[in-house]
């Protein structure tokens, strides 16, 4: 009923995957209900080993990327019943303790439960935003998309009224054998500004990402988030153009909240290899058209 009440208010089809775990809950929704007629799925470890031990791409299933696969392979596993029977100690010399989490994955487990996450208190709050690319971008799209996604997370910071002073980035490539770059670095001032953000971000761009590579994906983060109130800065800071540009940030906030997230967009975000206007187009990182 739920399903079908989505289809006909929104038009977006809905899946749902059911399991007697988080980690089965999400793989029934990301491989099987997508090819169920009833968009509905359900899975045990008996199940998922009988249906899926032996699916590929192992890139299907949830926290595998290309680059773990291209390292499963290399191992000479293929699927997910191969890793299962895997001496553990070959893994845990390839993964080390990040082996843990696929060899209980392999087999169907997960022992992270929903009332395990919803007590989780983390010490320190933060925002972040990663995005895989509809393309593969070089040195100066990247800082395009790079800067639009700086913008939406410092205009989240001023709807929040928070501010930060940690900011973080990590920047994975076409080429999946090279290392992530980018990394996190504390900044002098304590801030929601996007003009200060957006330097610190671009600088660190700058200086770690590999300008004559293909770029796969962006993440960006903020780290160390605290209410408006701890807001400081430095001797060479013009405070009051800090107030004048809040008070713009604030107007496309409010713009934006009334009218939608193309109502109002800087001329950057016109360019062909722009990602914003498809991004405001994502319900949970899927097309909503």
């Amino acid at each position: 009923m739920i399903i079908d009440d989505v289809y006909q208010t929104t038009g977006i089809p809905a899946t749902v995957g059911v399991g007697t775990n988080l980690y089965l809950a999400k793989v029934a929704l990301d491989i099987t209900a997508k090819h169920n007629e009833s968009h509905m799925a359900y899975l045990d470890e008996k199940l998922y080993q009988q249906t899926l031990w032996h699916h590929t791409a192992l890139t299907d299933f949830w926290q595998v990327g290309r680059g773990i696969e291209k390292r499963l392979h290399q191992l000479g596993l293929m699927t997910m019943k191969d890793v299962a029977m895997c001496p553990q100690d070959i893994l845990y010399k390839e993964f080390g303790v990040n082996a843990r989490f696929l060899i209980q994955h392999a087999w169907g487990q997960e022992p992270a439960t929903i009332p395990q996450i919803k007590s989780y208190k983390p010490k320190h709050r933060s925002i972040s935003n990663g995005q895989v690319l509809f393309g593969d971008y070089g040195f100066q799209d990247g800082l395009l998309v790079l800067k639009e996604m700086v913008e939406d997370n410092t205009l989240e910071l001023v709807e929040q009224r928070l501010v930060t002073n940690h900011i973080s980035l990590h920047i994975r490539y076409v080429d999946a054998s090279l290392p992530s770059t980018g990394g996190s670095r504390k900044i002098s001032v304590v801030t929601n500004s996007c003009r200060l953000l957006m330097k610190e971000f671009v600088e660190l761009y700058q200086s770690t990402t590999f300008r004559d590579q293909l770029i796969r994906k962006i993440s960006i983060g903020l780290g160390n988030v605290k209410d408006e109130r701890y807001e400081a800065y430095d001797l060479f800071t013009d405070y009051e153009d800090i107030q004048k540009e809040r008070q713009l940030q604030q107007a496309i906030v409010d713009i934006k909240n009334k009218y939608g997230k193309d109502a109002v967009l800087k001329a950057m975000s016109t360019q062909e290899k722009s990602t914003a206007k498809q991004r405001h187009q994502l319900i949970g990182g899927h097309n909503a058209q």
